[in-house]
């Protein structure tokens, strides 16, 4: 406690004044949990609450993580390589975040280049490849509440830095003083001298034609006059999807008023992620008065995309991640087919998380399936392998069960615009040959067998909490033999590195009876998630026996 105590009077003395009030009015647990670590950096780069102190998200917090990445770069790259593209989300602080980004970046000597306006996540990987730059930062939270934001820090390949970059980084970060060790300049000085410039028009346009490109209509036409309501949950995807919508064809679309405009308080969804039906409930209520065809939801910073279609009785039903991406999967896999577009050795990438069911439905189209860790990331470094190989279009698809998509090798992170373009397409492919998404559905499952995946998830705030999950997950280590009155077949550990991949606090079990679950601390929340795969011969059976599983693993949680 001495230690938090001495941390919070210099901070009285030296935080910036934005600060002082929220300092002045902390009790013993409000200092103890704002003082009791650094915020935590590594693959996913920070997040953490907004606020005063070294485990916040703060000016002091980002201009020290920026300077190490800033040292990170300096070291690596020669001067005339030396650039960093920079963007963010609508959230709270993120505009300003990403210019006290820039200043320590062109303090340095280093390049920024800055989007204009707020950007999708997806945007960024690209501009960080077409500009040819270092290194890449994206300030947001994602889908996290509004008290959270963040700071994602990607590679030259577009992609989010790998474990060994964010460790020479993070070692670069614990060297520097919170209040002296960055160097600053104010953006407004850093525009006038050229060392940080806005991100040219054209950039944002070729990503959107890159987006188009991902057509699988071929010749053919399907009438694009479909209902679709879409709610950008507050967010960046209003102009990028409806610019990709509108220049292709999707003319009848419905924006949720209340979600339209940038709005980090999330007023009508305070957890602003398509995967709750909380935050969809607004779209669903849009979509049963106009009698839509289809509702489309992304996240604040627009990579991930859920969707509700209506059932035979006129109800809406959302697709969970899983199942928009086996849909996804097989239009892609199909029409690739179809056109004779699919490549030689073509691979599907899904993370070890994402339903089985994928894997069928892929070697049933001669697809190769690469199962990697956790993180869209791993999906991005397997395209860049790829790419290495010289045969970066064998890559034709890649999803993760929590709502994120990729049919093409243009960036490499999940694409919202990309998912939102292509389910409307495939929506309206599928209803010119009057079938709907869940009549698809149900046709995979009778083809390659019903499987139910379900998530839960576990939250442990604070110091006691991260205690907690360490101590569970060690829990689930030891001596356990049966879960849910199934056996455990076999238990894959991915603390020391499996099957060639990288380290991860992760445990997968394989159950009798095709069933799987895997548990891991979530590397950008304060959770422990569970994830539950079940087999069954319908969706009745497979619910029940989930749901003895499920209960078995809640009791680990108590």
């Amino acid at each position: 406690m001495n230690n938090i105590d001495a941390l919070y009077q210099r901070w009285i003395k030296e935080a910036d004044a934005s600060l002082q009030t929220e300092l002045k009015a902390m009790d013993a647990a409000a200092k103890e949990d704002a003082f009791y670590r650094d915020l935590a950096f590594g693959t996913g780069g920070l997040r953490g609450v907004i606020g005063a102190g070294t485990n916040r998200m703060n000016v002091h917090t980002v201009a020290k993580a920026s300077q190490g990445l800033a040292d990170y770069v300096v070291k690596r790259f020669p001067a005339d390589q030396r650039k960093i593209a920079v963007s963010f989300d609508s959230r709270i602080l993120s505009d300003e975040f990403a210019r006290v980004a820039s200043g320590v970046f062109a303090a340095n000597g280093i390049q920024a280049l800055i989007y204009r306006e707020l950007m999708p996540t997806p945007c960024l990987s690209f501009a960080v490849r077409a500009l040819n730059c270092a290194a890449g930062v994206m300030v947001t939270a994602s889908h996290n509440p509004a008290k959270y934001n963040g700071y994602k820090v990607y590679g030259a390949d577009g992609c989010q830095i790998t474990t060994e970059a964010a460790a020479e980084i993070l070692s670069e970060i614990q060297k520097l003083d919170v209040f002296s060790g960055a160097k600053r300049m104010d953006f407004e000085a850093g525009l006038q001298s050229g060392l940080i410039s806005y991100i040219p028009d054209q950039v944002y346009t070729d990503f959107v034609e890159e987006v188009k490109k991902q057509s699988l209509l071929g010749d053919e036409t399907v009438d694009k006059r479909v209902a679709i309501v879409y709610s950008p949950l507050n967010g960046t995807g209003l102009k990028p999807v409806l610019r990709t919508l509108r220049e292709s064809g999707y003319e009848n679309v419905t924006v949720v008023k209340e979600q339209e405009q940038p709005d980090g308080h999330f007023p009508t969804c305070p957890y602003p992620n398509p995967e709750i039906r909380e935050a969809m409930q607004l779209g669903l209520s849009y979509a049963a008065k106009l009698n839509a065809d289809l509702l489309l939801a992304t996240d604040p910073d627009c990579d991930r995309c859920g969707i509700a279609v209506r059932n035979l009785n006129g109800e809406y039903e959302l697709l969970t991640g899983n199942e928009t991406g086996l849909l996804l999967l097989d239009y892609v896999c199909s029409r690739r087919l179809a056109l004779g577009k699919m490549p030689k050795a073509p691979v599907l990438v899904k993370t070890i998380v994402t339903t089985d069911m994928a894997e069928r439905i892929a070697a049933h189209y001669g697809v190769e399936t690469r199962n990697v860790l956790t993180g869209f990331k791993f999906i991005g470094e397997t395209i860049g392998k790829l790419e290495a190989e010289g045969h970066p279009e064998r890559y034709i698809f890649g999803f993760e069960e929590s709502y994120g998509y990729l049919s093409g090798a243009y960036v490499r992170d999940k694409d919202a615009v990309n998912a939102a373009f292509l389910i409307c397409e495939m929506f309206a492919w599928h209803k010119q040959r009057g079938v709907s998404l869940l009549q698809k559905l149900e046709q995979l499952y009778r083809e390659y067998g019903y499987c139910l995946n379900t998530l839960h998830s576990y939250e442990f705030e604070g110091a006691a909490g991260f205690e907690k999950m360490q101590q569970i997950m060690q829990s689930f280590r030891t001596g356990l033999t049966q879960l849910g009155g199934r056996n455990i077949e076999k238990l894959l550990d991915y603390a020391p590195g499996l099957d060639g991949l990288p380290k991860s606090d992760v445990l997968k079990f394989r159950l009798s009876g095709g069933a799987s679950a895997v548990v891991r601390p979530s590397g950008t929340e304060p959770k422990l998630k569970i994830y539950i795969s079940v087999s069954a011969a319908n969706r009745a059976e497979a619910a029940a026996e989930e749901k003895k599983l499920a209960d078995d693993l809640a009791k680990f949680m108590a």
